[in-house]
């Protein structure tokens, strides 16, 4: 991995995020996002790869695989905490998205071998859950998680972290290729804050410290971990969002959590 996991916007507007598997340094997860001003496009066609198209903020019309899928997105702000409308687009499949509103999407990508049909995901299936307790308390969309048979290989999901709570906590891992009891997933962690001005922080950091960074992102950054626990916490006064998006060589979800940790789980 080269230079900080911490990533901040390469533009106020237009495609803000760009980050492949060759920016990122590893194998398997790419995300992009767009913030689209109302008239404005975004597109997209990868060959080997699947896509999971999540409407963080804002309607836009959308085209995929050559369906019209119409106008899609319920929420004009993500704080709203409403089920978002995502579509899948199997590898090969063209998908466009003409924004209605100001727009924020998010293109999430991972291998796939193909044969799955653009789906529209959400929000019909998709509720918001609680997870953890205390100051640990958290909010969660399961968009594409390992319950819902609907990608080959990513895993999605929203995170809504109250004021003054944890999230991603206690810290864990699922950087071996070990199933059942690990599996190996990259991910990427898509930051949005309330009020925007604010802070978050995270901190991605490997067992032995061989990798340690703790961030402090900001509204619209994201932060790749590609290995190591990854903790993160919202501050006095300000919520925090993020969308997570992880893949690997299979698609499941088994983690370990820190041993000094140990006693929070069960």
């Amino acid at each position: 991995m080269m230079g900080s996991l911490l990533r901040k916007p390469l533009a106020a507007t237009g495609q803000i995020h760009a980050i492949t598997p060759e920016v990122a340094g590893w194998r398997y997860v790419g995300f992009d996002l767009w913030r689209l001003a109302p008239g404005a496009t975004a597109s997209g066609l990868l060959a080997g790869r699947e896509t999971i198209l999540v409407l963080v903020e804002g309607r836009a019309e959308i085209t995929a695989g050559g369906q019209q899928l119409g106008e899609l997105g319920l929420r004009l702000d993500v704080f709203e905490k409403t089920p978002p409308h995502c579509v899948y687009v199997p590898p090969g499949a063209h998908w466009q998205a003409l924004a209605t509103t100001p727009c924020s999407l998010a293109v999430c990508t991972a291998p796939s071998p193909g044969g799955r049909a653009v789906q529209v995901l959400g929000p019909v299936g998709i509720a918001l859950e609680t997870r953890g307790q205390g100051t640990n308390t958290r909010y969660i969309h399961n968009i594409a998680m390992e319950g819902r048979d609907v990608a080959d290989s990513l895993l999605v999901t929203e995170v809504f972290t109250p004021p003054g709570h944890w999230s991603s906590y206690p810290p864990h891992r699922h950087d071996t290729d070990d199933y059942p009891a690990l599996t190996y997933l990259e991910e990427t962690y898509y930051h949005r804050l309330d009020p925007p001005g604010c802070f978050g922080f995270q901190r991605v950091f490997t067992d032995d410290l061989s990798l340690d960074e703790t961030m402090a992102p900001a509204d619209h950054d994201v932060v790749l971990v590609p290995r190591g626990h990854h903790p993160c916490a919202a501050p006095h006064g300000v919520e925090m969002y993020y969308l997570n998006v992880m893949a690997g060589p299979k698609r499941a979800w088994r983690f370990q959590t820190h041993p000094a940790f140990a006693h929070m789980v069960g």
